[in-house]
């Protein structure tokens, strides 16, 4: 049995990445509606600043990339080589991991998880998407 929980089959990668929080924009809406109104708010945290990653796994969904670990919720613009195109992408990160760590695998041996960020695409190009799909079932 399979210990792998994610729905998404995936692609390792180690490619760079460039990571930029863009926050989100404001919506104006009718007081009537602003009144029963709820919205998740994007991490304004670092908003601008450009930080280095390394796309680790790739998904159609997402990816993990291991660097900086960015707040939950900060929606970022990720940039980064597949396959000789460079992907523009915008994403959310949903989980992060604060430090590189180890954890036990099958047989005891150490296994080494590298600190980032788990994104999910909000918008990634549709050829990008397809190229991906293609990949990870061929894998």
């Amino acid at each position: 049995m399979s210990s792998e929980l994610r729905r998404a089959r995936r692609v390792v990668l180690n490619a760079p990445a460039i990571i930029e929080p863009v926050g989100q924009g404001g919506v104006e809406l009718h007081p009537t509606l602003a009144a029963v109104y709820s919205r998740v708010e994007a991490s304004r945290e670092a908003v601008g600043q450009r930080f280095p990653g390394v796309v680790r796994d790739l998904s159609t969904n997402g990816a993990f990339i291991a660097g900086p670990a960015l707040p939950l919720l900060s929606r970022v613009a990720v940039r980064f080589e597949f396959e000789g195109h460079a992907i523009d992408a915008i994403g959310w990160v949903l989980w992060r991991r604060d430090r590189d760590c180890e954890v036990p695998g099958a047989s005891g041996e150490l296994l080494p998880l590298p600190g980032g960020i788990g994104i999910l695409f909000e918008a990634i190009p549709l050829d990008a998407r397809n190229a991906i799909a293609r990949l990870v079932h061929r894998a």
